[in-house]
């Protein structure tokens, strides 16, 4: 199948794709690295290597379930799930775009509450069938307390989850209640600068105990603690802002008739580096510096455009709010048209946009451009 613009956008890295609920599921060759080092040796002589594989599966299943109970909720608002990527600290749900405080509570907790309710599932089975075993023996790892060890693993996701510093869930739903009385970059601010305290005390803690996946897991929240942080600032320098005011207005254009020499002439003389084709006055397609570049060593420099253009390309409305269109622009990489109707009125590039941010953040008004 021909990916969709979305599915190009997804993060890169992952090896293969499911689909579950309609939802594209990617493993990340990270996570694939860490099943095969715990399937090698994470093996005891107390456990069967298929028990054991099965402990493996039963974890990763639970945390899949536990993403899925996040784009099942996000659903119900009328939010899509861009893909869920499985790292080896876990899943992310990627949203199409970001909820409002009280859609955020409830989609960050419905993945604990997955955790949750799988284990009350298993300790109720366990119980019904007279199969509990000690806490004591679960460091133990059997065949007899497997399924006691996943519902257990079930509960500590669940707290894990729920403490209240991004990125974990638990962080959001502490940014939910705090935008209910504080503007929304104040109430990441604070989730965010939890997050990365914590992280500090986890790193920390695991450097002096010789603990280094730990250390590991304090690197990857102090990260998502600052992105998430970093995110939140665009937002709130975009909000209310119109498309129109980043857009790039002084253009070029290519003709379906071009060839790619043309196209890379056309390159080296101006800084505009995508470039939109047009036919009879409407755009028919894409040509992005990317394509261009594959295309000259692919197709030579005689080939059309036409014939190497992307023909489905990202348009996004001058008036649209440009803090809605930042999770669009993640999804359509470098460069979206900005388009009224069929008339083409200016590119938003990744690079303009960073600058327009950059600006905005030092206090500077810019002119929006006029209307033609």
């Amino acid at each position: 199948m021909t990916p969709t613009a979305r599915d190009r956008a997804s993060i890169p890295g992952t090896l293969m794709a499911i689909r579950l609920f309609g939802v594209p599921v990617r493993l990340h060759f990270t996570f694939i690295l860490l099943a095969i080092f715990l399937l090698m040796f994470g093996l005891s002589n107390e456990q069967s290597n298929l028990m054991f594989a099965f402990y493996v599966f039963g974890l990763f299943a639970s945390v899949l379930l536990h993403e899925l109970g996040h784009a099942l909720v996000a659903r119900r608002y009328g939010i899509g799930t861009t893909e869920i990527v499985m790292f080896p600290i876990g899943g992310v749900a990627r949203l199409e775009r970001n909820p409002k405080p009280a859609e955020e509570f409830w989609i960050a907790i419905a993945g604990p509450l997955v955790n949750v309710v799988i284990f009350a599932v298993i300790f109720g089975y366990l119980q019904s069938r007279h199969l509990m075993v000690p806490v004591q023996e679960l460091v133990r790892p059997t065949d007899a307390n497997l399924l006691a060890r996943i519902g257990i693993g079930n509960l500590i996701l669940a707290a894990f989850n729920l403490i209240p510093a991004f990125p974990m869930d638990g962080g959001r739903i502490l940014r939910s209640i705090l935008a209910r009385f504080r503007p929304e970059d104040e109430a990441t601010r604070l989730a965010a600068g939890a997050g990365r305290m914590l992280a500090m005390i986890m790193g920390l803690y695991g450097l002096l105990n010789a603990h280094f996946f730990l250390v590991f897991i304090a690197f990857f929240v102090y990260l998502g603690a600052a992105q998430e942080s970093a995110a939140a600032m665009g937002r709130v320098l975009t909000h209310g802002i119109p498309v129109r005011a980043a857009m790039v207005s002084e253009f070029h254009t290519l003709s379906h008739g071009h060839t790619i020499r043309d196209a890379a002439n056309l390159l080296l003389a101006t800084s505009q580096q995508d470039f939109p084709v047009v036919h009879a006055g409407k755009v028919v397609g894409l040509l992005t510096r990317n394509k261009l570049l594959r295309s000259m060593a692919t197709e030579g420099p005689e080939a059309y455009v036409a014939g190497v253009m992307e023909r489905e390309f990202t348009s996004l409305a001058p008036a649209m709010d440009l803090a809605e269109a930042l999770p669009v622009m993640a999804r359509a990489g470098s460069c979206a048209l900005v388009m009224e109707g069929d008339h083409l009125l200016g590119l938003l590039t990744a690079e303009n946009l960073s600058e327009f941010l950059l600006l905005r953040r030092f206090g500077m008004e810019l002119p929006q451009p006029v209307r033609s």
